[in-house]
């Protein structure tokens, strides 16, 4: 039995039309003979997705009671019994009532995908996983409900229902998608232009993206080297050169007059040493290119032109960006450069940018490590000169010149030397010298065409020939090894100063640290592994790169760092010259893996001096606050056992009414301490559902004496996203606290208004306020501003409150009360569900006094 096949209808926006377009799928399948069924549809009461569902088969629903509550969930036991061959499932992203088969409803999906069932299914973008930052950004709104990205991804098909903003706010002020009294207000909150038009480019690139993993794959499955132009891709060769900068920044001007264009910035190393790149300049170009929203690659190449072209078509670019040559005039004898290769040989499917920059033709200057070193093009330049020019030389002056003398001979035949010296070393200069020497015996000092010398003052001419060639070629081998000396010290420098640098900024990044290794020195992967004990196993404290290492004897390269640690390289072997900067780089990764350990102990330490701080205060709590009412009671009921005294029917009920005020205070008092506790301990997870205020608020005054409350609450409120149980613990603590420190004969007001897409809640007193320096330490635990008297309680209250309130996403904050006093603000999320039709059963009066 195989896998079942998943499709996806994507939306912009609640209304766009997914629901209906699947039940039109589901009417198609069934019409062309498939058995196909309905595992969940809501239609939220529209009624043109209503009238979809007439001639459908729907699998009855499983109900399920939470907390007073009857809720309807797919019945997932029940679509596997009856076995479709195709399942309607809605609303993928849906969080299931506690007590169901899963959590989430795609994972309910998996279990039918599992047996066999292909399933059509609906979701919002919004309600992906990873945007679910980006689309609170935009609306205000953080989306509860979400699913994996992975999981949308790995659908066989993804269809996008799309709805231009006009159009769907046309569909919403007709009715179609909400109850006339919602319109207005979601029109001008959620349902914006500006709104819908971003979700709706969000929709649209999310899948560009993932059709073009699709066409990434064809491609690759097919073996198709040549450019699709389907979309712009830039791709910015790099150097790691000072005008890396200004190449990246013209590239995301020329992406930015594209939508959906890409920028891909690519350094290619040279795989024979450190790379030519400056590491500083490198780090700055990567973090350029992130910022500016592209990607930055390392590629391995010895063939720069080739590896540029061939990353370029790995990734079906369609624009490459290069800087014009930073080469001398006179350099270009050595061939036409990395810039006009790609030009020669990119084809009629990349289009070639030359950008030009400040350095242009300023020469590279002693490039960073392995300039002064001779290249393969060089050398092989070089013997072509030092063996090829002097036949050449023979050959002209035998048949073109005349008789020049043989002293001007010998010069022409040292200026071949010294060419072959300059360009390609010691080497082909003296093959240049012992092949100059032969011809000038042969063909120009007598007697001719033999190798033999009649006159002695020729042997001496041609022995200081010999000689000058070889000093000449020395000179110049000694200087160019003098200047890869001075280069590599050069680079080495720059990189120690660097990683002294990151050692004073205090930079913990082990990965990035380990990344720097990798294009340092151009390997595949480089891992960071240590191990308890000599006998113990090594593990790995961090990697970069594909296939990390697991031992260092599997290492190209391998760099203990003390007893138990070591560097572990794969890809090449270094040579001895490059350790010694590898050694540094060890010790630095080996300092940064510390400095990590200790900031984790250090935060660690630090959760345990709160901790204990908070268990101080608790032992204070329970010698003091706890033991005022318990004093209180135990002093009642011996009073009331007493046997020596009669107490009349009031003084007994006085006495009990002390004993229940005791207990609830004891109740009161240790219910906060086990909210704090659960707050510390990270243990609180709301239940979010869509809830009335005035369904809450009433329920958390029951505490406060009577008549100590006004309330005003308007019907026409939206619903709130919160936990109830948790939101009424909130608001009864923040009353309490306005009563306990309000006069006598003031009331509390607690009253409810809509500010944009959220709602506040405001607590005003009357009493004597808190001082702006004061007003966050009030909300910190076992805080009693200015230790009132009528403060009973461990103070508590407020801390409790305020992590409620930040665990269910909102925020409570405290401002003054025009004409004195103190105002707690509480804002929490509005929902976006239908509100009520009226005030439910506990609903109290627009306005009136609690009693």
């Amino acid at each position: 039995m195989g896998r079942g096949k998943l499709r996806i209808y994507l939306g912009a926006a609640p209304g766009v039309g997914k629901t209906y377009a699947m039940l039109s799928e589901g009417h198609r399948r069934i019409e062309r003979g498939t058995d196909c069924a309905v595992g969940f549809v809501e239609h939220h009461g529209r009624p043109r997705t209503e009238v979809m569902l007439h001639g459908l088969e729907q699998i009855a629903r499983k109900e399920l009671a939470y907390r007073g509550a009857v809720f309807t969930e797919m019945d997932v036991d029940a679509v596997l019994a009856r076995r479709p061959e195709v399942a309607l499932v809605d609303e993928l992203a849906h969080t299931n009532v506690p007590g169901s088969r899963n959590a989430k409803r795609w994972q309910d999906v998996e279990e039918l995908l599992a047996a066999g069932i292909d399933v059509v299914s609906t979701v919002n973008i919004q309600h992906l996983e990873s945007l679910g930052d980006v689309v609170e950004s935009i609306t205000g709104v953080r989306q509860r409900e979400t699913v994996p990205d992975e999981v949308v991804r790995r659908a066989d098909q993804i269809e996008l229902v799309d709805m231009s903003p006009e159009a769907l706010r046309r569909r919403m002020a007709h009715g179609n998608i909400y109850k006339p009294d919602r319109i207005d207000a979601s029109l001008s909150n959620y349902f914006r232009p500006g709104n819908l038009t971003a979700l709706r480019e969000l929709a649209l690139l999310w899948v560009a993206d993932r059709v073009d993993e699709y066409l990434q794959q064809y491609r690759g499955e097919h073996n198709i080297r040549s450019t699709w132009q389907a979309r712009e891709r830039i791709v910015v060769g790099l150097t790691g050169g000072p005008e890396g900068r200004t190449l990246v920044r013209r590239a995301a001007r020329m992406a930015a007059k594209g939508s959906g264009s890409e920028i891909l910035a690519v350094y290619i190393a040279r795989s024979d040493g450190l790379t030519a790149a400056s590491p500083k300049e490198l780090a700055l170009q990567r973090t350029l290119v992130e910022d500016l929203g592209g990607t930055f690659h390392h590629v391995i190449g010895d063939d720069i032109p080739a590896a540029l072209l061939e990353f370029a078509r790995g990734v079906n670019a369609t624009q490459i960006v290069l800087g014009s040559s930073r080469r001398k005039t006179w350099q270009y004898v050595f061939g036409p450069g990395v810039g006009m290769t790609v030009a020669r040989e990119s084809g009629p499917d990349l289009d070639v940018h030359i950008v030009t920059h400040e350095e242009v033709a300023k020469g590279r200057g002693l490039p960073v490590t392995r300039g002064a070193r001779l290249g393969r093009s060089r050398i092989i330049w070089g013997w072509l000169i030092g063996v090829g020019g002097p036949a050449l030389l023979s050959l002209a002056l035998t048949h073109v010149a005349t008789d020049l003398g043989l002293a001007n001979d010998m010069l022409l035949f040292l200026s071949v030397t010294v060419a072959a010296a300059l360009v390609g070393g010691l080497l082909p200069a003296l093959a240049s010298a012992a092949v100059g020497s032969l011809l000038l015996n042969y063909y120009f000092t007598p007697p001719l065409h033999l190798f033999t010398v009649a006159d002695p003052k020729n042997i001496v001419a041609i022995v200081i020939f010999v000689g000058v060639a070889v000093s000449v070629a020395s000179v110049v081998d000694l200087a160019a090894r003098r200047t890869h000396q001075a280069a590599r010290l050069r680079a080495e420098s720059e990189i120690l100063s660097f990683l002294a640098g990151s050692v004073l900024r205090g930079e913990n990044s082990l990965d990035a640290l380990l990344d720097r290794v990798r294009e340092t020195f151009a390997m595949d992967s480089v891992a960071l592994l240590e191990r308890a004990s000599d006998v113990e196993p090594w593990t790995r404290a961090a990697s970069v790169g594909p296939h990390p290492l697991e031992r260092p004897e599997d290492a190209d390269v391998d760099m203990p760092v003390g007893d138990h640690m070591a560097l572990a390289l794969s890809g090449r072997v270094l040579p001895a010259e490059d350790r010694r900067v590898l050694a540094a780089f060890a010790a630095q990764a080996a300092v940064v893996l510390d400095r990590q350990r200790l900031q984790s102990e250090a935060d660690q330490a630090r959760t345990l001096a709160e901790g204990n701080r908070i268990r101080t205060a608790l032992l204070a709590a329970v010698s003091h606050d706890l033991r005022t009412p318990l004093a209180g009671i135990k002093a009642a009921v011996s009073s009331l056992r007493s046997d020596d005294v009669a107490w009349s029917e009031e003084d007994q009920a006085e006495l009990l009414a002390g004993i229940e005020e005791g207990a609830d205070r004891l109740d009161h008092l240790v219910g906060n301490l086990l909210d704090m506790s659960r707050l510390q301990t990270g243990t609180v997870t709301p239940l979010m559902r869509e809830i009335d205020l005035d369904e809450v608020v009433p329920m958390a005054l029951v505490g406060v004496p009577d008549g100590s409350v006004d309330l005003d609450i308007p019907e026409s409120l939206p619903m709130v996203t919160v936990d109830k149980g948790l939101l009424e613990r909130a608001v009864a603590n923040i009353v309490e606290n306005a009563v306990k420190y309000s006069p006598e004969d003031e009331t509390v007001l607690v009253a409810a208004s809509t500010l944009g897409d959220r709602v506040e809640v405001r607590v005003v007193d009357r009493g004597p306020g808190v001082p702006d320096t004061a007003k966050d330490r009030i909300f910190a635990p076992f805080q009693r501003y200015g230790d009132a008297p009528r403060g009973a309680g461990v103070g508590l209250g407020l801390a409790v409150a305020r992590g409620f309130v930040e665990a269910m996403s909102g925020t409570l904050t405290a401002e003054d009360t025009p004409g004195g006093g103190l105002t707690m603000v509480l804002t929490l999320t509005a929902a976006t569900g239908r509100p009520p039709a009226g005030p439910t059963s506990s609903a109290i009066a627009q306005r009136g006094r609690y009693a």
